[in-house]
């Protein structure tokens, strides 16, 4: 009998709390009845769904002094070829240089176990580390692959260091966002080997009631306290609508490395008694803010790095659940906020626009669940992850040997 298609999943941390959209995709993966192999790069480990995580052990990494002669001796054109573009190019940054070489020294080091257990197929979520393991275990031994390319790896200090040669040999790419498609095209990369698949939920919660008064405005933002949440503008809108005398609670969920400076700015506003910052919460306590919030702000930017959000999976969660969305128009927020119809779009330093939406959230309740209603039915449409996974493992399919 011929041994199912199995599919090696390279993640950088896995099981990881904030990235519960990659469980999903698992979750998914596996209620379908793929064979998965889990290996983690960085950190995580243990085991998903019952499933094992293979943890990359950093002390392996020591090994290296005899694996790189080793498999250079077998492969010296990989080795030429990893030394050139070493020794031309700059990396962006150096979190971006260590990433790419923890995924050589991952794919350096597991050589040796991919070839005795031979996945059917590769696949790396991430275009950073993940991506650049599947590119060198195809480049040592031919295993066949494919690899996503998110915001991060696409814009963060002009994108990741390898992205385009790393790309260009997969059988196929992942994208969440038409954005981050379109931009993969622009770098000339083929534009029939890109498809944009969603993330999504693996059940649809409870759509929940409108607040017959919404007065205090309950206001939340997931996000991470980093620059391009652009949450100094949010801050200056929450002073606004204390200057125009519309009541509101805010809360803040998320840590990050702006959160001593925007407590500060809270402070210096007279904010600081209506805005609350609740750190880093678990999941299903995020999903509790969202239960009991009437709208979530999210006031992304371009970060001076160049890095910027796709489409923060928070947008459509609380597009599921009844929490009306009002959003700048930066990055891919609009594929899902369609502004009057799904949700609200105000320029993120116009103060003026977010207290007209807002405002006009509390007073018009006809119009509020209309917007409400619409933006279920996209997220039901496009943010189902079953309906998505299906789609992923039809590229699977289609590219893996009978």
């Amino acid at each position: 009998m011929p041994q199912a298609p199995v599919i090696a999943y390279l993640f950088t941390t896995f099981p990881k709390p904030t990235e519960t959209f990659l469980q999903r995709e698992v979750t998914a993966m596996l209620a379908h009845g793929v064979n998965l192999r889990l290996y983690s790069l960085w950190g995580g480990g243990g085991s998903f769904r019952g499933v094992k995580v293979t943890r990359f052990p950093k002390w392996k990494l020591l090994t290296l002094l005899w694996m790189i002669p080793y498999e250079s001796w077998r492969r010296p054109e990989v080795l030429r070829q990893v030394l050139h573009g070493l020794i031309t190019r700059r990396p962006p940054s150096w979190m971006n240089f260590l990433e790419n070489m923890l995924g050589a020294g991952f794919a350096c080091l597991y050589a040796g176990q991919f070839r005795q257990s031979r996945p059917t197929h590769i696949h790396a979520p991430w275009g950073g580390a993940p991506a650049t393991a599947a590119w060198l275990l195809w480049r040592l031994d031919g295993h066949q692959y494919s690899a996503a390319a998110h915001a991060y790896d696409i814009y963060e200090h002009g994108g990741d260091w390898w992205l385009r040669e790393k790309l260009e040999h997969a059988r196929f790419i992942h994208t969440s966002t038409e954005m981050g498609r379109l931009s993969l095209i622009e770098r000339g990369l083929d534009s029939d080997k890109i498809v944009c698949i969603r993330r999504g939920l693996d059940r649809m919660p409870r759509f929940k009631p409108i607040r017959e008064s919404r007065e205090p405005l309950r206001l939340v933002c997931v996000a991470r306290l980093v620059e391009k949440k652009g949450l100094r503008h949010q801050l200056k809108i929450y002073a606004a609508l204390r200057t125009a005398g519309l009541a509101f609670e805010a809360r803040i969920v998320g840590e990050g490395p702006l959160r001593p400076e925007l407590e500060r700015i809270a402070g210096s506003l007279g904010i600081a008694g209506q805005v609350v910052f609740t750190g880093h919460l678990p999941h299903h306590e995020v999903w509790r803010n969202l239960e009991w919030a009437d709208v979530l702000l999210h006031s992304g930017v371009v970060a001076p790095s160049g890095d910027r959000d796709g489409l923060p999976n928070v947008i459509p969660e609380a597009m599921s659940i009844g929490v009306l969305v009002v959003s700048s128009p930066v990055a891919a927020t609009t594929e899902a906020v369609h502004d009057g119809e799904t949700g609200i779009i105000a320029a993120v330093d116009s103060t003026e626009a977010w207290l007209q939406a807002l405002g006009r959230i509390v007073r018009d309740e006809a119009w509020a669940e209309k917007l409400r209603a619409n933006a279920r039915l996209w997220v039901e449409q496009n943010f189902d992850a079953h309906k998505n996974a299906e789609r992923l493992l039809s590229n699977f399919r289609r590219i893996m040997p009978s």
